[in-house]
């Protein structure tokens, strides 16, 4: 194997025990609040036998382990790159187990370009056309835009920059003809950039806290409003800068926040979080409209503890080319509609 592949296949490894990331167990990654991430095993073992503080090993910061908490694109992206990760294994032309171990991942980890170069993810997004990645979290240029290979291709959204300020990116999507949209909590609004990350269109419309989104295929945006508990659909020309209709096409929801739509079917799935009941953390709801927006379902918490073994609480959701529903919780939930 050549000197740079072995280079690539290490950036599939935790930094600290060496070992591949995977889902589950010791193995799965975690951020630590100054953004580096570690694996679960090396957080165990870095805050000892009282398991009360560690140090990051990278910078130094200290932190509890009760501090740390999944690292969700990673995870997602894990998930969606799983069949090409594969292909990559078979492009490297190695058949060792570091490789196999790497399958899943390779382009994950190039996209994440390193430790602590990302703050705080918040969303991620296929980009239709390239098969690249969008990513929206809290550093200096909000967002980052991956090319296949994993190599980042761009960042923009710089806070103060008044072209393309994003003040704190909750979501991303990307549109069919490649615009990249922005749901803005700082200012409660949905931003929309261009391919070269130039923005060409704010819309705030009386939104109370807009919240997740996803692109259907004729680049219209649905939209979660957190606070006003309702579903939006806005049409827009992106190309000109022009919004066409901003329209509430459901109301009444719980504190909606992430949301997905389906590509075959046109479904929209929406991940509502219920109100906390006595000691608990509250729970979550998923609830399935058809295209024409008809109920077509709802499950919250108790229902799906009734069928998985652990607690699940659903917080983000997306669909695969198939249609089949992908739930994130501390593993994936395949949900056939």
């Amino acid at each position: 194997m050549a000197a740079e592949d072995e280079a690539e296949l290490s950036l599939l490894e935790c930094r600290v025990c060496f070992e591949p990331y995977g889902p589950d167990g010791q193995r799965r990654p975690l951020n630590l609040p100054c953004g580096h991430v570690l694996c679960r095993g090396c957080v165990g073992a870095l805050a000892g036998a009282e398991r009360q503080r560690l140090e990051c090993p990278f910078c130094r910061r200290l932190c509890g382990p009760a501090e740390t908490s999944d690292c969700l694109p990673l995870l997602q992206l894990l998930e969606l790159l799983r069949p090409a990760g594969r292909g990559l294994a078979s492009a490297l032309g190695s058949s060792g187990g570091a490789a196999a171990a790497a399958t899943a991942g390779l382009g994950l980890r190039l996209c994440l370009g390193g430790w602590g170069s990302l703050v705080n993810p918040t969303g991620v997004a296929a980009c239709p056309g390239s098969g690249g990645l969008a990513v929206a979290h809290d550093g200096k240029k909000r967002i980052h835009v991956f090319g296949p290979s994993g190599f980042c291709l761009r960042r923009f959204g710089e806070r103060g920059d008044a072209s393309n300020d994003i003040k704190y990116p909750l979501d991303v999507t990307v549109t069919s003809d490649g615009h990249v949209v922005v749901t803005d909590g700082g200012d409660c609004s949905v931003k929309a950039f261009d391919s070269e990350g130039r923005g060409v269109l704010a819309v705030r419309e009386g939104f109370c806290l807009p919240w997740g989104l996803d692109a259907t295929p004729r680049s219209e945006v649905i939209l979660t409003d957190s606070e006003a508990g309702a579903l939006y659909r806005l049409a827009a020309d992106f190309q000109r800068g022009e919004l066409k209709k901003c329209q509430m096409i459901r109301s009444q929801l719980v504190r909606p926040r992430a949301v997905a739509v389906c590509p075959t079917s046109g479904a929209v799935v929406v991940i509502e979080h219920l109100k906390a009941r006595g000691p608990s953390k509250g729970s979550t709801r998923v609830t399935i409209f058809s295209a024409e927006m008809d109920l077509i379902g709802q499950v919250d918490s108790f229902g799906l503890n009734l069928v998985f073994p652990s607690r699940i609480y659903a917080t983000a959701v997306a669909f695969d080319r198939e249609g089949v529903s992908l739930l994130q919780h501390h593993f994936c939930i395949a949900v056939a509609l």
